[in-house]
């Protein structure tokens, strides 16, 4: 997808979504390619299936509170606070 078809459905400004792609594709979990002034993104399902097989380590029974696991991620990986 385009990363302006990727923002559409979000009520966010395209540099944050931007933003958010560059982490996704640091971790590997995307692959971004600039074609001419469009930049595409595309999802690498390997690593996808293995973030996902990651995730379901932590159960099933109740949802996972996203701000608890980013806490429990930064001491874990002993870094600061995220920007």
């Amino acid at each position: 997808m385009a990363v302006t078809d990727v923002a559409e459905p979000f009520e966010m400004s395209l540099a944050a979504i931007s933003k958010h792609l560059v982490i996704l594709a640091n971790a590997g979990l995307i692959s971004q390619e600039k074609r001419g002034r469009v930049k595409w993104c595309k999802l690498e399902p390997d690593a996808l299936r293995e973030a996902s097989i990651w995730m379901q380590s932590f159960g099933q029974f109740e949802a996972v509170n996203l701000d608890a696991f980013e806490r429990f991620l930064q001491n874990e990986l002993g870094s600061g606070p995220a920007d």
